[in-house]
């Protein structure tokens, strides 16, 4: 064999003992694994400004002991660019080129759709059904009149403005897309802020296809056709498509419909007050009677059309909050049968759940309800029976049962649906089951609760007598009565026989020396009543008031219903509500409630929260027999009555004093929780048909009675179960028999001078002995028919 002939080695200058040729790094053969030809030659000449070698950064090859050979700084420096500039080449192709092609692509085949057709799809109707899924009703689309759409020219340019203001300052500029508002919107999300980047263009997109799926795709189809209306579509256009398809709530689409909703005029007469709440709203339209949320959107967008000279700062400084007509007079469009304060009470749990009625009527959403068809109509059937032959016009009255087992609203009566006003129109009438009331003496069963979480009992005693003048700070003092023929119970009286005969000094006692304000609060909200941070009505106040129900703590006939319905099922709270299931045209479950989800009410141990709805419910038992009410046949119930007394005027005849203005009773057994209030508008002396006051067991305790009798029919027979006893057992403690006081009942005082108040005693508690099985109920020795429903002796505060 012939041996190959070798090339003759590249010619170098001489190089000290520290180069390659010297050090064991340079290939023998002149091959180097990392050459590249192609950048080397577009290298700086200014690499061999020392005379270096061309080739003399690039990396060596692997030494004869297969030992990886070292590389230089430049060497390695060159080589991290190199990989650089590829991964840039390639992240370019992947973000800016790909990208580019697929918008082009989706450019042409998108369609932009009009307004006309955006009309049709959100005129499919809405059905509603009962609890068995027989038909309810049907909410029909916006028609006639209430669908407008306005033709380009015809906004005020006062109501485009505070909407730009609003929803996209950019909007007579941009390309339909504003680069900088989708990396807000990123960096929000990312960050857990709040705020998109949605253009009013974008915004139109996304109403017009309702899809508001939080996708990539839907946004990037949204980008894609945004940018295909501005090049189609004139400003001008756009904004007019937008105003006569937003959303604005109380079922108003289109900028002319929620003219005509909120301020009976037409769009072309609004001012930039008023454009500003409207604006405001179209972030938030369910939260159109959120006076706190619209208030803060107006505040924003007035400010926001100043800052964008959109509007004279004087005109800014001079402004006020426009005040909308009420919701009730804004005319239903079409109800049918359907009862208006059910419908609106359905619509108004699902908004605030994300599917307002622009949502609804476009998706033909199916919506089963938790009501009843049977107990609705006992429920109507209970309330006219127990107002027959009632005089007094301003009585009122509410009804609102609830399934303890789920939380569902199964009857709900409000009053009639529609009434007349000033002007002799049709308009809705008020829903008095949402309205709220002084709960009055109904309110003790939480000051009760609160008192039970803190370890005491039903058999601790307090000072019950009448008149008892109380420290209520800041050198004050304030006089609490009884009423009625329970005015006295004795100075060593239990809790349960003061909850039995409704003894206000025991519970105002119980209140400010034992339990404080902010429990009995913490008490009612862990039953299940809502207050307006989370978005319900009722009120809380935290003064002393809340002892007994009065001042400025309110509650609704719902929020009573669902609080002792938490008695009613063992101390398990389920979340009120009138929608049991969801479904879309299409027969897909948006949500199913029909599963009971329920949490421990008033203590993480389930055990606990049991034994404290149980000792609760041992007291509320006696209260039915005392106020002279009957349970429904073969079940055991619980309740309790309520009376607020009418703040007398100056100008009052000398009756009035004893009159009251609202009363209740709420009652229940273990499968159902019914509150029926009957009372007035506000502060007015009502009379029964007998020109006698009205109290919580002569006309809302019958309608209780009759209800509850008529929804047990046939049911089977419930007991409550047996708990342990909590503290001190009231069945250990002798009860105090005291004499029976005079008719006349002492009016409310207001003391001048100071006084010690009486301190109650306390006895030693007793050793527990055991419960039996089921507690054998005390034999209360008052006598007497007595009422529970003493008054509260005045509306002002401590």
């Amino acid at each position: 064999m012939v041996r190959p002939v070798e090339p003759e080695p590249y010619e170098r200058e001489p190089e000290l003992i520290t180069h390659h040729a010297h050090n064991g790094t340079e290939d023998p053969y002149g091959y180097d694994p990392y050459d590249d030809r192609y950048d080397d030659r577009h290298e700086s000449t200014a690499l061999g400004a020392e005379g270096e070698d061309a080739y003399d950064d690039e990396p060596s090859e692997d030494g004869e002991d297969g030992k990886k050979k070292v590389l230089t700084p430049k060497q390695r420096k060159k080589r991290r660019w190199r990989i650089i500039r590829r991964v840039l080449y390639a992240m370019f192709g992947l973000f800016v080129v790909v990208p580019a092609i697929a918008f082009v692509i989706t450019y042409f085949l998108v369609d932009v759709p009009s307004q006309e057709s955006v009309a049709s799809l959100q005129s499919q109707p809405i059905t509603l059904m009962y609890s068995d899924g027989s038909p309810m009703g049907k909410i029909a689309p916006a028609s006639g009149g209430s669908r407008y759409l306005l033709q380009p020219g015809d906004v005020p340019e006062v109501v485009k403005k505070a909407v730009y203001a609003a929803e996209d300052s950019s909007f007579e500029t941009n390309s339909g897309f504003d680069v900088g508002g989708i990396l807000r919107a990123v960096y929000n999300n990312v960050t857990g802020g709040q705020g998109g980047g949605s253009t009013i263009s974008q915004q139109y997109i996304k109403k017009a296809t309702a899809n508001e799926a939080p996708t990539l795709t839907r946004k990037w189809t949204e980008l894609a056709k945004s940018f295909k209306m501005n090049n189609q579509m004139s400003k001008e256009e756009i904004i007019t498509a937008y105003l006569n398809t937003i959303y604005f709530g109380r079922g108003a689409n289109g900028i002319e419909a929620a003219a005509q909703a909120y301020f009976k005029k037409p769009a072309k007469e609004l001012g930039a007050s008023e454009a500003a709440l409207l604006a405001g709203l179209i972030q938030g339209p369910s939260k159109s009677e959120n006076e706190a949320y619209a208030t803060r959107r107006w505040t924003f967008v007035m400010d926001q059309m100043v800052a964008n000279k959109w509007l004279d700062p004087g005109a800014r400084a001079t402004a006020t909050f426009p005040k909308p007509i009420p919701k009730a007079q804004a005319k239903a469009d079409d109800a049918g049968t359907l009862s208006l304060h059910i419908r609106n009470r359905v619509i108004d749990e699902l908004e605030a759940r994300g599917y307002d009625q622009d949502r609804l009527h476009q998706g033909g959403y199916k919506i089963t309800t938790t009501i009843d068809p049977k107990a609705q109509k006992m429920a109507e059937e209970s309330v006219a029976e127990g107002m027959k032959g009632q005089t007094d016009e301003n009585i009122l009255n509410a009804l609102v049962a609830v399934d303890p087992k789920t939380g569902g609203v199964v009857a709900y009566w409000g009053g009639p649906d529609w009434t007349k006003n000033a002007q002799g129109q049709d308009v809705q009438a008020m829903d008095w089951a949402n309205v709220p009331h002084n709960p009055g003496s109904a309110f003790k069963a939480f000051d009760l609760t609160a008192f039970l979480k803190m370890g005491k009992g039903l058999g601790e005693t307090f000072d019950g007598s009448n008149n008892r003048k109380f420290d209520v700070g800041g050198g004050n003092y304030r006089t609490i009565r009884n009423a009625g023929e329970s005015s006295n119970c004795g100075t060593q009286c239990t809790v349960a026989e003061a909850m039995k005969v409704s003894a206000n000094t025991v519970f105002y006692d119980m209140v400010i020396n034992k339990t404080k304000v902010d429990p009995v609060a913490k008490a009612a909200k862990e039953a299940g009543v809502k207050t307006e941070d989370e978005g319900g009505k009722s009120v809380l106040y935290p003064d002393l008031n809340i002892a007994l129900g009065g001042g400025r703590t309110v509650t609704t006939a719902e929020d009573m219903a669902a609080g002792f319905a938490t008695f009613a099922s063992e101390g398990v709270r389920q979340k009120q509500h009138f929608v049991a299931k969801l479904t879309n045209s299409q027969d897909e479950v948006e949500f199913d409630e029909t599963t009971p989800k329920g949490t421990s009410a008033f203590s993480d141990d389930a055990d606990k929260s049991k034994q404290i709805a149980g000792n609760i419910t041992d007291a509320l038992e006696e209260v039915i027999p005392y106020s002279k009410l009957k349970c429904p046949s073969k079940h055991e119930c619980a309740g309790k009555t309520g009376t607020q007394q009418y703040d007398p005027r100056d100008s009052d005849p000398a009756s009035y004093r004893d009159r009251n203005a609202q009363t209740w009773m709420v009652g229940y057994t273990p499968s159902i929780s019914t509150a029926v209030w009957v009372g007035g508008d506000g502060n007015k002396p009502l009379h029964d048909k007998s020109g006698k006051p009205i109290y919580g067991r002569t006309i809302a305790g019958p309608i209780w009675e009759d209800f509850m009798s008529r929804y047990m029919t046939g049911k089977p027979s419930e007991k409550f179960d047996s708990v342990k006893p909590i503290g001190k057992d009231a069945r250990s403690v002798p009860t105090t028999t005291v004499q029976k006081p005079p008719q006349t009942s002492t009016p409310p005082e207001t003391p001048s001078t100071t006084a010690t108040p009486t301190t109650p005693t306390e006895p030693t508690e007793p050793t527990d002995t055991g419960k039996p099985t089921k507690p054998t109920k005390p034999t209360w020795t008052r006598p007497g028919p007595g009422t529970s429903d003493p008054l509260f002796p005045n509306g002002e505060d401590p």
